[in-house]
């Protein structure tokens, strides 16, 4: 029985992704398991739904399993939120086939590209370009793209993270295939609304900016323009909510425990708390704070940290580990199937209860004081309750109530 995985912010909210799993498909009758992105995107950003519709959705849309990526490896950067689903997906046993989407469609050229990427020497330039203020992918360009053909291919978001899959692959030795699949309709980045295979980007800003939701409906799957069609923006995360939050635990906090904090770095945090005492929103907050040395996901994301009180010392931790369980989040009855499979050959625990390993009780301990996994999985319940925040109050579900969706 053939198994590919998807690594994403999973995201069934376009054609986009619905393309790519009828591509898998047409390819195989191969089951498709999801890891996706919790309650934050990579970019430090609430979802629009919770995790259980997201997946419900993923599944309604031809995924059989989805597993959530553990929080300290989805609102990461690109390089460790690839890692951490590559390994995630190895771990369980089963997987053959790892299939990803990028604008290039070559697969050697992208996979060639990676092997040079990791090249010592390579890597010493990359980390001193970085350290002298040039964003990852800037970096990479000017190191890598030494014709135009090459600056083009890095040029693009969904390429860049291609090569990190394919960097992970060869890093850790994955057993897992790598399955091209040629990114079709808007650009990743595109903000208007772009026939029937938009950007995610333009349905959420179309979601928050318009009151025309009817022009959403050629970009979504019948299944998510059923639910999106009577949501109003009132009752959508609005991140503005946790900016109060945020002053609060900046204004509460000992510099050193700032400090300590993951992503915070050269003074960051002086340059943060300056600028929270007069940011009227989070956006603009974010855009105060924002330098070509710290670009805004990083910032968005590091404010992420500070909220949730990761230590530099717990990631660093967090990352050598990997992913230590597979959460299941929802699945279809093919994919129900695949469960006994990998009870049998992972090498990490399937979480189907919180409670299997973190209570609320415990989830208040010192965090030093909890073995690895219900520390990794602390920070899972606390961004979902921290999402919650974002929501209009009453409207959220947490971990420690909801199970497992299975769907028939």
């Amino acid at each position: 029985m053939q198994v590919t995985g998807i690594i994403a912010e999973y995201n069934p909210f376009h054609n986009g992704h619905l393309y790519q799993i009828n591509k898998i498909r047409t390819q195989s009758d191969a089951r498709i398991i999801a890891v996706m992105s919790g309650s934050f995107t990579q970019r430090g950003e609430a979802t629009l739904l919770d995790k259980w519709q997201r997946a419900q959705l993923a599944v309604l849309c031809g995924c059989d399993l989805v597993l959530e990526l553990p929080f300290v490896f989805a609102c990461r950067s690109a390089q460790d939120f690839a890692r951490g689903g590559v390994t995630l997906l190895s771990r369980l046993g089963i997987v053959d086939t790892l299939a990803f989407g990028a604008e290039h469609n070559d697969i050697t050229a992208l996979t060639e590209l990676a092997a040079e990427l990791d090249k010592p020497a390579v890597q010493a330039r990359l980390h001193q370009a970085v350290g002298q203020g040039r964003s990852y992918a800037q970096a990479i360009t000017d190191i890598l793209g030494t014709d135009n053909d090459t600056t083009c291919i890095l040029h693009q978001p969904n390429n860049i993270l291609a090569l990190e899959y394919l960097r992970s692959l060869q890093l850790l030795s994955s057993p897992l295939k790598p399955l091209l699949i040629a990114r079709q309709g808007a650009g990743y980045h595109e903000p208007k609304l772009a026939g029937t295979l938009a950007s995610a980007t333009a349905i959420r800003r179309h979601l928050y900016n318009s009151s025309a939701v009817d022009e959403l409906q050629p970009s979504l799957p019948p299944a998510v323009w059923e639910i999106l069609r009577n949501i109003t923006v009132t009752e959508l995360p609005q991140m503005n909510r946790l900016l109060l939050p945020l002053k609060t635990k900046l204004l509460t906090s000992q510099i050193a425990d700032l400090q300590a904090c993951y992503g915070v770095n050269e003074g960051l945090e002086n340059r943060i708390c300056d600028c929270a005492r007069q940011a009227a929103d989070w956006t603009s907050l974010i855009k105060a704070v924002t330098t070509k040395r710290y670009p805004s996901s990083r910032i968005a994301r590091t404010l992420m940290y500070l909220l949730l009180g990761l230590s530099s010392a717990e990631m660093a931790a967090f990352t050598s580990h990997g992913p230590l369980y597979a959460r299941l989040l929802a699945a279809s009855p093919r994919g129900k199937e695949l469960l006994h499979s990998i009870k049998i050959h992972s090498s990490i625990p399937l979480l189907t209860k919180t409670s299997q390993y973190l209570t609320s009780q415990k989830r208040c301990q010192n965090p030093a004081d909890l073995p690895p996994l219900a520390a990794m999985l602390r920070y899972d319940t606390l961004a979902t309750d921290l999402r919650a925040l974002t929501c209009p109050a009453g409207t959220a579900r947490n971990d420690f109530q909801q199970s497992p969706l299975f769907l028939a």
